[in-house]
């Protein structure tokens, strides 16, 4: 067809791409003297009411999709016969193409790229429209590197239209389809999810998580495979997006990022921190460790220390043990250090154990879950204190934010406060008090919390401290699993 006039008005100059249903060329608008992308339905699909309608509804879905992200739906019409759309024409390579011939991108590339296309399917999710076909090659990059997200050809209504493409029907490309559809089952905004999941998987390794030699195998995979440690195939990327994509490739949808906006805020913190300079490493209990941002399972395949070497310091640490316990009493009153504060309102650098008292909410019922308050002190990661469940991360605009109240035994100041939580991205800080009920001092900085952050205290005193938080993140209800002190 190239060198056909569509419409005496779009020139066909260039084949750039094909699929099952339509071709794209590269078209010349005569009246406007501009380059344009031109979408034709096959032939052999116009005489396909389905296929017609399907085509027809992608230019309607997308021309009310006015993004920055999004490739610009410019005109529609039928030529003898022939569906065609017209789009903004994009000259510059998609992400597939990019990924083939540079391997794995940079990281800060890999999130930037992220952020661009959540951005643009949230925005389609708000407008009532479920992609179902993200993959690398629907995502074109600009001569300036900008993302725009194209190929809404399957996308679908979230207010399902009878007739057209029916939960059964499997549509969408192997490798990047997520569990739902590969079995059948209907369509949510969490398949784009998913999808672009396995496009930032590919874009950190070059590979895709489930290869396969045909359509089935690789359903299959994603239905019933666990995800390959995204680690091992990329040791430079940082836990808290490998975190995140892993949550998006979660099987069940309702485990992954509750909207396509919680994962690009998630991707956002995930660029800031790539920004932040490597954080000191720090010592606990007198042993180095890296950065306590990391979960253990991480944590414990990047240190690989051998085992003689762990034997060899168990030894020497009972040994010291033993002679600390030795001198224990000096005939003037005074302990020997074992590490461990024992004087109010002192410190020396030990741990100090917490209890969880109670809930707070002084903006709202005053109480937050108080009944599992100890269950965020009580040694057990697997236990957890929750938040109620909030319709927005920021408690729909109720209250300025909730919190957790834990006595330290006595008045004292603490150097420290490390929380864990398997809910990671909310946003916190540390209060002191010397009251139950408050009020309460800020006595650290806010800061966005991973599934273990270390809080730098001010130096505030007092015996009550509270994990204060403010954001909810990318959850409805937040988890505090264990919290942890020093003085």
């Amino acid at each position: 067809m190239t060198g056909e006039v569509i419409a005496d008005r779009y020139e066909l100059e260039e084949l750039v791409g094909t699929g099952g249903m339509s071709s794209v060329y590269r078209a010349r608008d005569r009246l406007l003297e501009r380059n344009v992308a031109l979408k034709v339905l096959h032939p052999h699909y116009g005489s396909d009411e389905e296929y017609v309608e399907r085509f027809r509804r992608e230019a309607r879905a997308v021309a009310r999709l006015s993004h920055p992200h999004i490739v610009t739906v410019i005109d529609r019409g039928e030529d003898d016969g022939q569906q065609y759309i017209v789009f903004e024409y994009v000259d510059g390579e998609n992400l597939k193409q990019l990924v083939e011939r540079s391997g794995p991108l940079p990281l800060w590339r890999v999130v930037d790229l992220g952020v661009a296309v959540a951005d643009a399917l949230a925005f389609a999710h708000e407008q009532g429209l479920i992609h179902r076909d993200v993959k690398p090659q629907n995502v074109l990059l600009t001569p300036d590197g900008d993302a725009k997200v194209t190929d809404f050809g399957i996308a679908r209504s979230l207010e399902v239209e009878h007739g057209v493409t029916q939960t059964g029907t499997v549509l969408g490309t192997s490798n990047y389809l997520s569990p739902e559809q590969a079995s059948g089952r209907a369509t949510t905004p969490a398949t784009d999810v998913y999808s672009l999941g396995v496009v930032l998987y590919e874009l950190l390794t070059a590979e895709v998580p489930f290869p396969g030699d045909n359509f089935v195998a690789v359903a299959m995979k994603h239905i019933n495979e666990p995800l390959p440690d995204l680690l091992e195939r990329r040791p430079d990327a940082p836990l808290r997006l490998v975190a995140a994509v892993e949550r998006a490739l979660e099987k069940d949808p309702s485990r992954r990022f509750r909207t396509m906006d919680d994962f690009a805020r998630e991707l956002r913190v995930c660029r800031q921190e790539l920004d932040e300079p490597e954080a000191a490493r720090t010592i606990v209990t007198g042993v180095p460790v890296i950065r306590s941002s990391e979960p253990r399972r991480t944590r414990a395949r990047r240190s690989r220390v051998p085992l003689y070497v762990l034997l060899v310091l168990a030894a020497v640490a009972a040994i010291v043990v033993g002679v600390l316990a030795l001198g224990g009493s000096k005939g003037d009153g005074t302990q020997a250090h074992t590490g461990t504060t024992t004087a109010a309102g002192g410190g020396d650098g030990g741990a100090v154990a917490l209890s969880g008292v109670t809930g707070y909410d002084p903006g709202g019922s005053a109480g937050e879950h108080d009944s599992k308050a100890a269950l965020a002190a009580d040694g057990n990661p697997s236990s957890y204190w929750d938040t109620e469940h909030y319709a927005s991360a920021s408690f729909g605009g109720l209250k300025d934010g909730v919190g957790l109240v834990l006595d330290a035994g006595s008045s004292r100041k603490l150097t420290s406060v490390t929380v864990t939580t398997d809910t990671p991205g909310f946003t916190a800080q540390i209060l002191s008090g010397s009251a139950v009920g408050g009020p309460f001092a800020q006595d650290s900085s806010v800061r966005s919390v991973t599934s273990s952050t270390t809080f730098q205290l001010r130096g505030g005193t007092g015996r009550y401290y509270v994990v204060w938080i403010t954001n909810l993140g990318p959850v409805s209800s937040v988890h505090v699993n264990e919290v942890t002190a020093r003085g």
